[in-house]
């Protein structure tokens, strides 16, 4: 094979077919006698059907995870080689690099019975494999990606294939009959005994897995249910107490599990606990829906009820539910500690995606450490109501017995919050309640006790920081309730002064849960897992729920009747509609949550004339305010305020229209750009005319759809 010099020597190459390995191109060496790659250039939008192509191999059937990753901008080199990068992302195998066999570098084989009742259960999917390669998109020609192969077979370090077919030596009975089984297979077994889901449905799934990999076959079925039987065993017979102290029992666990801890410091003199918990499976979330997203907390769970408070990092994915991302149990939240953790959190998901940057953090405590959030995240930080919200219906309900009172206290108290923007005296409005309502003496002596103090600061926050909308409290409610009913639940009450127990539950129960949920609603199956998904957020609840299901009072809209759509003759009362403090009389709503009627409601009102808009819209507008209440004698910072406002209106109106809008067709054709020309803006050198303006002949229309759906059914299998 001759080697070549430059990549502009290097052939391009486009295969036929959907997907495509390896063995389909054509390699050439770039490099020097010295060193040299083997490399093949294709077009940068087969590198998916590549990467498929790659994992369908007979012999060794894998997938392959990013192991790194680097980015540059367009214009950011002044001068540059012809192999330089605009994108540089290096893939693994998914059974290496590290090698979690039993024995090292060459694994032990099984052709000797052990003595021993019960057999050892398989290791972790890393089994050492070496094989990776290299995807280079081009600087100087951003259409085109060099694929440089490092290893491309699938060998550990001892030159011993290590899973598939041909392993000789893997563990397990029959392992070298069958192809091994992959992270995904067995976390969605190890997730489905979690949940308490029969063994038959576990296996049947279990058996659905391996099969694409290996086909049907009797004895890969008997060697499942073994597999299944003996998996759900050992996670019926574990314990969370590794050792009878607590604080030996959670370093024990710290060392096993080194690569779902981002962050540990023990208790000392001078510092205290902190545990920070990020599976890579979180690590892969917080990469894929935090960036240019919002992140959000719950903050100090469990405060009065744990060993030490929880606090637990959100986004939110493709539906708009909370999805934790890290656990970190600490007792203190002093700035110097949290930012030990934060700092370490960030650079984590750097590590992944060096430009991984949050839009927005969202906190619900406005006790919390704001300007640290917005120094570490480097983003705006919005207020949630949410726990404000809960924590006053809650107790308005347990200690006042009239519902009328209820309404009125709650009404009440709304109105108090939404004065923050009108100048009124905070002060004289929360004498005057208090004076209304002396009668009410348990609430009364609650509310003295726990927010009269603080209130001013709740309500300073809430002023000063853009507030979040119904949809976002919604969620990270919905997430609060999940973790409540899992961690309190009476079986563990003993349980809960231990950081072991707390940990065991948060890393195998409530993940397994988000992990399920999300591989249900991406693979489409497990139909119940994904509609009891789908409905976990009150917000999605309430879209099902039809127009025709809600009437308002005509004479003053004091309150609106919601029919149920589980029993048409149960009807729902709201009262003070279209407010965030409105009140429900369902079952879920008298426990303190926002319930679905109250924010259909809030929807249909959004459309009424005469009624206020809600606090997340009125913030939003005084953001948009301060901006323009500038000086008209400083006319840099006047331009500068205006073109922010414009900027800021121009991206709600867009998102505005995409919302409304029944046909996102009519919305793409009215974009400037259009998706054909997409190419052309990344190109580098001399823009050409077949990119940037799309083909008139019907030859090329065709082509376009014809890629543009092989493209989809790539992504839909990699998904």
């Amino acid at each position: 094979m001759e080697i070549v010099e430059s990549v502009r020597k290097v052939p391009l190459q486009d295969p036929s077919g959907e997907e495509f390995c390896a063995s389909d191109l054509t390699w050439t060496k770039l490099g020097n006698v010295e060193h040299h790659d083997e490399v093949a250039l294709i077009p940068y939008d087969r590198v998916d059907a590549f990467i498929i192509g790659e994992c369908s191999n007979v012999e060794c059937p894998t997938r392959f995870h990013i192991e790194r990753t680097k980015k540059r901008v367009i214009g950011s080199l002044k001068e540059y080689k012809d192999d330089e990068y605009l994108e540089y992302r290096k893939y693994w195998c998914s059974f290496g690099p590290e090698n979690y066999g039993e024995g090292g570098g060459i694994l032990p084989s099984r052709r000797h019975r052990l003595n021993t009742r019960n057999r050892a259960a398989r290791p972790q999917s890393m089994r050492g494999c070496t094989c990776h390669f290299v995807v280079k998109r081009l600087y100087a020609r951003p259409s085109l990606a060099l694929i440089i192969y490092k290893e491309r077979r699938h060998i550990n370090m001892s030159g011993f294939v290590c899973h598939g077919p041909l392993d000789r030596d893997a563990i397990g009975p029959g392992a070298k009959k069958i192809p091994y089984i992959c992270n995904e297979i067995q976390q969605q077994t190890m997730s489905m005994i979690y949940l308490g889901i029969p063994e038959e449905n576990i296996l049947e799934k279990h058996i659905e897995g391996i099969e694409r990999y290996c086909g049907s076959n009797s004895k890969v079925n008997s060697l499942a249910s073994q597999y299944v039987h003996k998996l759900g065993m050992i996670i019926k017979r574990s314990t969370h107490e590794l050792d009878l102290d607590d604080q030996a029992s959670i370093s024990m666990w710290v060392e096993r599990n080194r690569k779902s801890v981002f962050f540990h410091q023990d208790t000392s003199e001078s510092h205290p606990f902190i545990l920070g918990i990020q599976t890579e499976w979180q690590l892969q979330q917080m990469v894929r829906f935090g960036h240019r997203s919002i992140v959000a907390a719950d903050s100090t769970f469990g405060i009065k009820r744990l060993k030490y408070p929880l606090f637990t990092l959100v986004v939110f994915d493709s539906r708009q539910h909370a999805l934790p991302v890290a656990w970190v149990i600490t007792r203190s939240f002093a700035k110097p500690d949290m930012s030990k953790w934060l700092k370490a959190l960030i650079d984590q998901a750097r590590s992944i995606e060096p430009g991984w940057k949050a839009s927005g953090f969202l906190i619900d405590d406005a006790a919390a450490e704001i300007d640290l959030f917005r120094e570490i995240f480097g983003c705006p930080v919005l207020f949630s109501l949410w726990r404000v919200r809960r924590s006053w219906l809650r107790n308005i309900v347990k200690k006042c017995s009239n519902i009328e009172v209820q309404r009125e206290i709650f009404k009440r108290l709304g109105t108090i919050v939404y004065s923050i923007w009108d100048g009124c005296n905070i002060s004289l409005a929360l004498e005057q309640f208090m004076m209304d309502f002396v009668d009410q003496t348990a609430f009364m002596e609650y509310f003295r006790a726990s927010w009269v103090p603080k209130l001013e600061m709740w309500l300073s926050t809430m002023r000063n920081h853009p507030l979040a909308s119904q949809e976002a409290s919604g969620a990270l409610e919905s997430y609060h309730v999940k973790l409540k009913a899992k961690l309190f639940d009476d079986s563990h009450l003993g349980a809960l002064q231990r950081v072991d127990w707390l940990v065991h539950k948060l890393t195998t129960e409530l993940h397994s849960s988000y992990w399920l949920d999300r591989y249900a609603d991406e693979s489409d199956s497990f139909q119940n897992v994904k509609e009891e998904y789908i409905a976990s957020t009150s917000w999605h609840r309430a879209l099902q729920i039809p127009n025709s299901a809600v009437t308002l009072d005509d004479k003053e809209h004091l309150f609106a009747k919601v029919v149920s759509q589980k029993d048409s003759s149960l009807t729902h009362s709201v009262w003070n509609p279209g407010s965030e403090f409105a009140f429900c009389d369902c079952l879920w709503s008298m426990q303190g949550n926002l319930c679905k009627h109250v924010i259909k409601v809030s929807m249909i009102c959004e459309n009424l004339q005469g009624r206020q808009p809600s606090m997340s819209f009125r913030s939003f507008e005084e953001v948009l305010m301060d901006l323009w209440r500038k000086p008209v004698d400083d006319s840099f910072a006047l331009d500068l305020s205006l073109a922010w406002t414009h900027q800021m209106l121009d991206q709600v109106q867009k998102l505005v229209e995409l919302n409304n809008s029944t046909d996102i067709g009519i919305v793409v054709n009215n974009m400037p750009l259009k998706w054909v020309s997409k190419k052309g803006r990344t190109y580098t050198g001399k823009r050409s005319s077949t990119l940037a303006h799309p083909p008139n002949n019907s030859n090329a229309k065709s082509l376009v759809v014809q890629k543009k759906n092989r493209k989809r059914k790539r992504l839909s299998r990699l998904t």
